[in-house]
């Protein structure tokens, strides 16, 4: 069905009125562009989004680029500093009176459209590396190995005093550098990690032949739980996938809301060690593990819990609790077992709180529970307030939009924003328009240039039906762009949250999640504020610095008798490997409080010994003595209470690490932001990706069109 709208004149390539990345069944379309030769498209073998399955198709048969007039207007495809959309084929063709006059009688026709139908078969599904204008089929040993770490030592990468423990993973077709610090799910799956005995994988999309290939031979036989939200054909497909493999089991997650998905992407593995839990942002198929930037939070190996021992293995965050408290709301029979392997574990060394979506209308204190509630719940009471918050802007960055309003009143700027902007109990609502408002979303000029070409927006299922109807949401985008990681032309399908400072120079916190830009992942008011409803799963890990304060940064404390008062001082210190804990150790050192402050004469501390092997003495920090404590400073004993109180309430705010992959160049505490800061605000001839529409007027980096249907 033609249409017509602010976007010019443009076809619809499939019915995609959901919010999310439902899959649907395909329904035919036309398309305005002539297709030759078109054959029969294989479908991918898994249940995906009709963006991905679009964009499979173009991988397959691509449709080239050979408009020698347009191809002479255009750049290289190369990536380009100055936006260009307006002449990107925005739509198949715009109104009439914007094209050239002689085209304006047949607009189809000026572009000649070759659809090359590829000779790999649709379990190859690999997209072809950055530079590379030919479609080729990768063998199955490339397939298998291709953007493993199995060249890195990830074992060392991992004990190289990461405190936040939050990774990117790996990109084919960028620098090795920018790889160094990354994981790939054999990585993570590696028996360097554990001795694997099971394992449970929370997502999406299944490509299950593909998932059991990451695992280890050793480890292909251990019982492996799928917990999805596929109904009908879709789990009869998954299940059929399953089948052949007597060690997997599946768990269907309950979808009872329209349009809701098991959006979660989370991995359970226990080993003979222990216990890990993996929170990520990818699909269990090949194209989320090659050429995009996504995010991974890796907890420690948690050990279990000795019998009679009288510990709860609760962390400060209570990640344990709400962790379980996720699991039970599945109400599945097939969580239970899992469940009761948590409560066995410790999980007292996590350092990030949890933040989930599960579907249902949530009323009371059960509203703080899940969505963007539980967020602002977790802001007010373990955020810290910053003087002139209003002026910290809001920083959301995602890979797929729902349905905000007819205005940013309706939600956007009303009940999320609020969420958003809260720091501290002692935070104020700000006005609507107080918080600055930073969206980032690729633009059409992102994804032509990207790794992958046009088939990168398979997985930004923004469609033309829900931009249509907001295009005051628009001018809040930001183009992405990651030099910092190395992953400019790396789509993101990673999403996070942030609080800026006004120079960007540090963050007040830091989300990474599922769930995109839509009221079904964050859920939203109804009957008048009082119900909080939620459509889908999601999981995400919140950063917060007060949590980051004592662990894994070592702390010292000082205790310093100033006027014959005993008050404890914090030194913070970069992580040890023979302390990664961060335990504390005391110091003590006497002032006479009767002499002037030139008088003052503490006892000399050690210096600091790099010894693994002996246990640190006083002022022992085993990192080369560059934190040799220093008690001149202290002047009086309220600057020695003010110390003491920032003690106890945290870090304020982590620093924001330069380049993502700069190693211990910076401070531990530096937060490693995967994109770059300040976002760059789109142009006047940007444009948002929209999926279901065609963009036939320049050629991707791999030479080709995007015709979707």
């Amino acid at each position: 069905m033609s249409q017509e709208g602010g976007y010019g004149r443009w076809t619809i390539s499939s019915s995609d009125e959901s919010e999310e990345e439902k899959p649907k069944p395909d329904k035919p379309s036309t398309s305005l562009v002539v297709h030759a030769g078109q054959g029969v498209v294989c479908e991918p073998r898994y249940t995906c989004s009709e963006a991905r399955k679009a964009a499979h198709r173009r991988k397959m048969s691509p449709v080239k680029f050979s408009n020698t007039d347009a191809v002479s207007e255009v750049l290289p495809p190369k990536r380009q500093k100055s936006g260009s959309q307006e002449d990107l084929g925005w739509c198949l063709s715009s109104s009439d009176d914007e094209l050239p006059p002689q085209t304006q009688q047949k607009p189809a026709e000026k572009v000649a459209v070759k659809e090359e139908r590829s000779t790999s078969s649709p379990k190859d599904d690999a997209a072809p590396r950055a530079g590379n204008h030919v479609h080729h089929e990768l063998s199955k040993e490339e397939d298998e190995y291709e953007t493993s770490g199995e060249g890195q030592d990830i074992w060392d990468m991992l004990d190289k005093g990461n405190p936040f423990q939050f990774y990117l993973t790996r990109v084919s077709g960028i620098k090795p550098k920018y790889n160094s610090g990354a994981l790939h799910i054999k990585d993570i799956l590696s028996p360097l990690f554990g001795t694997l005995v099971s394992s449970a994988q929370f997502n999406y999309c299944f490509d299950v032949d593909w998932l059991i290939k990451q695992y280890p031979p050793e480890f292909r036989k251990k019982p492996i739980l799928l917990v999805h939200g596929d109904k009908r054909e879709a789990k009869a497909h998954l299940h059929a996938e399953a089948k052949p493999y007597g060690n997997i089991s599946l768990c269907q997650a309950k979808l009872e809301i329209a349009f809701g998905t098991h959006h979660t992407k989370m991995m359970l593995l226990l080993y003979e060690e222990g216990l890990r839990v993996v929170i990520h942002t990818s699909n269990l198929i090949r194209a989320d593990w090659h050429q995009k930037t996504q995010g991974i939070w890796l907890s420690p190996l948690y050990p279990r819990i000795a019998p009679g021992t009288n510990t709860s293995g609760e962390s400060t965050t209570h990640f344990k609790a709400d962790l379980v408290s996720y699991l039970m709301a599945y109400n599945a029979p097939a969580l239970k077992e899992w469940i009761d392997v948590i409560q066995e574990h410790d999980l007292s060394e996590t350092n990030v709180y949890l933040i989930g979506s599960t579907p249902g209308r949530f009323q009371g204190s059960q509203k703080d529970n899940w969505g963007h509630f539980r967020l602002r719940k977790l802001l007010k009471e373990h955020a810290s307030s910053i003087p002139k918050a209003e002026s910290w802007p809001v920083v959301g960055q995602f890979s797929s939009i729902g349905s905000m309003g007819a205005d940013e009143s309706k939600w956007l700027c009303s009940e999320f924003k609020e969420t958003l902007a809260t720091l501290g109990r002692e935070s104020k609502t700000p006005g609507k328009s107080a918080v600055p408002l930073h969206l980032i979303y690729p633009s059409v000029e992102n994804v032509r240039t990207s790794l992958e070409g046009y088939p990168a927006g398979g997985s930004l299922p923004y469609s033309i039906q829900t931009a249509e109807k907001q295009n005051w949401l628009h001018s809040y985008f930001h183009k992405w762009s990651a030099e910092t990681s190395g992953r400019s032309n790396a789509m993101p399908h990673i999403k996070t949250y942030m609080r800026p400072s006004p120079d960007f120079s540090q963050i007040a916190w830091f989300l990474v999640t599922s769930a995109n830009l839509s009221k079904a992942a964050w859920g939203a008011l109804e009957k008048n504020g009082t119900q909080l409803m939620i459509r889908s799963y999601e999981l995400g890990v919140l950063f917060l610095p007060s949590a980051f304060a004592s662990k894994p940064l070592c702390i010292l404390l000082l205790e310093i008798f100033v006027d014959r008062r005993s008050v404890t001082l914090p030194i913070h210190v970069k992580p040890c490997r023979a302390k990664s804990r961060g335990l504390g150790y005391v110091i003590r050192a006497w002032f006479d409080g009767h002499k002037s402050t030139q008088q003052r004469k503490a006892r000399s501390l050690p210096e600091c010994q790099d010894n693994p092997q002996q246990e640190p003495g006083a002022g022992q920090c085993l990192r080369h003595g560059e934190n040799k404590a220093d008690v001149s400073s202290t002047r009086s004993r309220a600057q020695a209470q003010r110390w003491k109180k920032k003690a106890v309430t945290g870090l304020e705010s982590f620093k924001v690490k330069q380049k993502f992959f700069s190693g211990s160049q910076e401070p531990a505490a530096s937060f490693p932001v995967p994109y770059d800061l300040p976002p760059e605000l789109y142009g006047s001839k940007d444009r948002p990706w929209i999926w279901n529409i065609p963009y036939v007027k320049a050629p991707d980096t791999h030479g080709n069109m995007w015709v979707p249907s």
